[in-house]
């Protein structure tokens, strides 16, 4: 580390102003934020010292993602060469090709087979959303002369997980293009935005390409094959239509968009976010509270006509992208509620929205991304609200 620090600090001067990469200024200032702590420290006694910046929060929320990323490149390759098997059918497509050189093959019984598979669909949507989406960054932070801020990282790497496997490439580059463009930077860049960037991106993915985005066709990494989600085969035919047992579900060996699958996971994540105190925890168990009173008051009215209002707690639970969208997309610092009053009523509002659009809308089974957006909106005047409460309440004490 001390060799790469002698190599920056020595190109520094070319990047200041008026040296011959003046422009590139964000360039060389992500590389050595990313990889040391800046150099300049607040002084005087006003400031607060913490060791927690931008940069090591957002490191964190990688942190915590780092299993569900593993397992997303084993449940997918898991999830087509089991279809493979079943079907009888054969791999094709340079995907296939590449596998077959290095000496692989298709066998869902075995890990690294799974493994391999899954990151040969995985890897190019995360690359094209690194390359598309960090271009937008450092284009607009070199217009603006302003550093590359690390929100990125983040939503770089959340955006291929809520995605399905089979989405096209340069659909995968237009969506984290707008979600950061419109999500984002128009509002001032990261700090500033109303709404989650990759939730955002997925958002405008789904009303302006739904063949490649919903369906049965999209969730299994395997040409020519359909294969229903959960959710689906609930808003089908209720519970008894769900072909796979709650356990799986739970871990996350189903089909579904690529790192959403696996509660289990999901779990260990808050756990790492509630106790390093990036993640709400208020956020979290308000939104499952939500979701749970939802849940019930559905199954007490029942329906004869849809199979949805039969659908319990406990798979509302593991099904879909809810134990996803609970500990990594609600408690997103920037776009979520801010006081610590809002954010139970925020993310309690969320666990009710999603599980009404679930619900009530079969033909939409996944409600949490806009259960999510639609709060997002709404947090600042949750918080508003929240503010002029203590404030009434203060200044009756005084009078």
């Amino acid at each position: 580390m001390k060799i790469l620090r002698n190599i920056l600090d020595k190109q520094e001067p070319l990047f200041h102003k008026g040296g011959k990469l003046e422009i590139l200024y964000p360039l060389y200032e992500m590389l050595d934020t990313f990889a040391f702590t800046p150099g300049q420290v607040a002084e005087g006694n006003t400031h607060v010292r913490d060791g927690i910046d931008l940069k090591r929060t957002m490191i964190t929320v990688a942190f915590a993602l780092g299993p569900i990323v593993l397992f997303a490149l084993f449940n997918t390759g898991f999830q087509a060469n089991t279809a493979l098997a079943g079907a009888g059918l054969e791999a094709a497509g340079w995907r296939a090709d590449i596998i077959r050189m290095i000496g692989l093959g298709f066998d869902a019984s075995n890990p690294i087979h799974n493994i391999f598979h899954g990151l040969m669909w995985f890897l190019p949507v995360f690359i094209v959303t690194q390359i598309a989406g960090g271009l937008c960054e450092v284009l607009f932070a070199t217009v603006r002369k302003h550093e590359v801020n690390e929100g990125f990282l983040v939503s770089g790497l959340l955006y291929p997980l809520i995605l399905p496997p089979t989405i096209p490439l340069w659909q995968v580059a237009v969506g984290i293009i707008f979600g950061v463009v419109i999500g984002k930077e128009i509002f001032g860049g990261t700090g500033r935005n109303i709404f989650n960037p990759a939730l955002t991106a997925r958002a405008f993915l789904f009303f302006a390409y739904l063949a490649q985005i919903s369906g049965d066709a999209v969730w299994t990494a395997v040409d020519g094959y359909s294969g229903a989600t959960g959710l689906a085969q609930a808003a089908q035919g209720g519970l008894n239509a769900i072909t796979h047992s709650w356990n799986d579900a739970f871990i996350g060996l189903i089909p579904g968009s690529m790192g959403e699958t696996s509660t289990l996971l999901c779990l260990v994540g808050a756990a790492v976010l509630i106790l390093s105190g990036i993640g709400s925890w208020r956020i979290m168990l308000s939104m499952l509270l939500g979701m749970i009173a939802m849940a019930y008051g559905f199954n007490a009215i029942g329906s004869t006509t849809n199979p949805m209002f039969e659908l319990t707690a406990s798979w509302h639970l593991v099904l879909g992208g809810f134990a996803f969208a609970c500990v990594f997309m609600a408690t997103d610092p920037v776009s979520a509620s801010m006081t610590n009053t809002g954010r139970y009523i925020y993310g309690f509002l969320i666990g009710v929205l999603g599980v009404l659009i679930r619900v009530v809308n079969p033909a939409y089974p996944e409600g949490w991304m806009l259960a999510i957006l639609f709060m997002n909106a709404v947090a600042p005047l949750i918080d508003y609200f929240v503010v002029e409460k203590n404030i009434k309440r203060r200044e009756a004490k005084n009078v």
